[in-house]
């Protein structure tokens, strides 16, 4: 079994100890990079293989410029004689030789950015005593060039905190609440002083119970009024947790599905006290008297393997509520003359109940397809909408098209607003002009239904320009129940904003829907310091 250590994950480059020789006064500078710490499985024994860690050293260049001289790079392995055996990887993207002494690798050239100098891969060495260790120096040199080193610590053996799989009904319905139970062990060679225990919720799951020990987060909400998907508790559990012994909670933990859940999921984690991810800018402690505790368990199988492992952990959910999320096209009406310009918002608002989001591929949430009426030319359109021929195909110019799509982000929030600000020349007044703002799935042709929308009748609107002299022209007309009026703005920016004042169609059915999987965010777990760390990347949601 063979675990990956992220050195961009693992530490910052500030943190990785490093050293340079100075550098003449037009020489560049670049600066290699390698995790500060690794933990290393103890060697099992005879007739049985070592677990690998893979070790991954880069370079950073963050010069004007690449460096078009070869350059050499060496990593000194006197010192893990004894404690570590090394391999290079199977893939690597320099010319490498692996000596008894060392590893040597050459590059003909550095592009600008991040680049990898050398993967390899660790394990104890048969002989090797838990708490051992050694430093792993990677050096570099150039003509005309000046490298700053780094080294990484290896040790035999550490902490392994492993957290068993709660039990968790994936169906539900708003307002459905269940118990959450955390129990997880050090399968490790040494103690851990102090845990955090880490909860991530997405938008339509509450945390019920709220403890003095913990503290209560959002991730950033790019102006929205509520989060980017994911809310962030963690507790801190003090006190000593031994290798070979089992802890659980002690304490109720309670989730319930929010009014407006959907697609919704749940991670949660233990750490070594200091490892766990920076918790997000909005923070709140409760003050209620309350704290979450910690109790010995009965040693008894873990549901995981017993190793280093920093994936084991971690564990994640996904639940489905039986919901659904009514999208609702606004008609346009604009007056105007020959030659003058208007400005128009087109686009659609959701009526809920439920939010929608792809948390986990990232991908749009609903597609704005927009008809431009005959005698009219677009000549500003906002970021995240693509102009297309009549039929929908692909075009070169984006001014002056027939047709938009627009694009919503991987978010679409309930009683959220998406409004896309256009700018059109009339050059011509054309009786009975209409064209039409229509909302859902993206298809080649346009739009079709989303399969958790119940009311399609209100997926399409009118758009109308009228002449300002009261001259006859269509009246626009929709199906929503609530239409609100147009607002010009000179923004060449969509914009997505929350309205209450919107009421959903009474009565929406739950749809049994087959949309996408809910998006989770992606983890990098690496250990550090003897202990574990686990970084979330935290995927924050954007706006066409």
């Amino acid at each position: 079994m063979r675990k990956r250590i992220s050195l961009m994950a693992a530490c910052g480059v500030a943190a990785l100890g490093l050293a340079a020789t100075p550098a003449h006064a037009a020489d560049p500078v670049f600066t290699l990079a390698g995790p500060a710490e690794i933990g290393l499985r103890p060697h099992p024994g005879q007739n049985v293989g070592p677990q690998k860690t893979s070790v991954e050293f880069r370079l950073v260049n963050d010069t004007a410029a690449a460096f078009d001289r070869q350059s050499t790079f060496t990593i000194d392995l006197s010192g893990l004689k004894g404690i570590a055996d090394v391999a290079l990887a199977k893939q690597q993207g320099s010319d490498c030789a692996l000596t008894e002494a060392a590893v040597t690798c050459k590059r003909p050239a550095l592009w600008k950015g991040e680049t990898t100098v050398v993967d390899l891969d660790l394990s104890a060495a048969k002989d090797s005593k838990a708490g051992a260790t050694a430093d792993l120096t990677v050096t570099g040199k150039a003509e005309g060039a000046t490298f700053k080193s780094a080294t990484t610590k290896v040790r035999v053996g550490g902490p392994d905190l492993v957290l068993e799989r709660a039990d968790l009904k994936a169906e539900q319905k708003p307002g459905d609440k269940q118990p959450l139970s955390i129990v997880f062990a050090n399968e490790g060679t040494e103690s851990v002083q102090g845990v955090v225990l880490e909860m991530r919720t997405t938008h339509g799951i509450d945390l019920v119970e709220q403890y003095d020990n913990c503290s209560y987060s959002e991730d950033p909400s790019e102006g929205r009024p509520w989060n980017t998907g994911w809310s962030t508790v963690q507790c801190l559990l003090e006190g000593e947790y031994k290798p070979g012994t089992v802890y659980g909670v002690d304490g109720p933990l309670t989730l319930k599905a929010a009014p407006h859940a959907f697609a919704d999921g749940l991670t949660y984690a233990v750490y070594a006290a200091g490892d766990q991810p920076k918790a997000g800018k909005t923070s709140k402690k409760p003050t209620g008297g309350k704290k979450l505790a910690v109790r010995e368990r009965a040693a008894k199988a873990s549901a995981q393997s017993v190793d280093l492992d920093p994936w084991n952990n971690l564990q994640e959910f996904d639940f489905r509520t039986r919901n659904s999320a009514d999208l609702v096209a606004w008609p346009v009406a604009l007056a105007g003359g020959a030659g003058e310009t208007v400005k128009a918002d087109f686009g659609f608002r959701n009526n809920g109940p439920a939010w929608v989001a792809e948390l986990r591929s990232g991908q749009s949430i609903a597609r704005t397809d927009i008809v431009i009426p005959a005698g009219t030319k677009v000549t500003k359109v906002p970021a995240g909408c693509q102009g297309v021929n009549a039929d929908g195909t692909a075009r070169e110019q984006t001014l002056g098209a027939p047709r938009y799509f627009c694009s919503t982000g991987h978010v679409v929030g309930e009683r959220e607003k998406f409004s896309y600000p256009f700018e059109l020349k009339i050059e011509q007044v054309v009786a009975n002009a209409a064209g039409s703002v229509s909302v859902g799935q993206g298809t080649p042709e346009g739009t079709k239904g989303q399969p958790w929308d119940p009311n399609h009748a209100n997926d399409k609107a009118s758009v109308v320009i009228s002449a300002k002299d009261g001259g006859a022209s269509p009246s626009p007309t929709a199906t929503a129940t609530a239409s609100p009026t147009a607002t010009a703005t000179s923004s060449a920016t969509a914009t997505a904003t929350a309205t209450s004042g919107a009421a959903a169609n009474g009565g929406l059915a739950a749809t049994g829907s087959s949309a996408g999987p809910l998006a989770l965010g992606g983890a990098v777990l690496v250990a550090a310091g003897g202990g574990l760390v686990l970084a979330f990347r935290r995927k924050s949601g954007t706006h066409a």
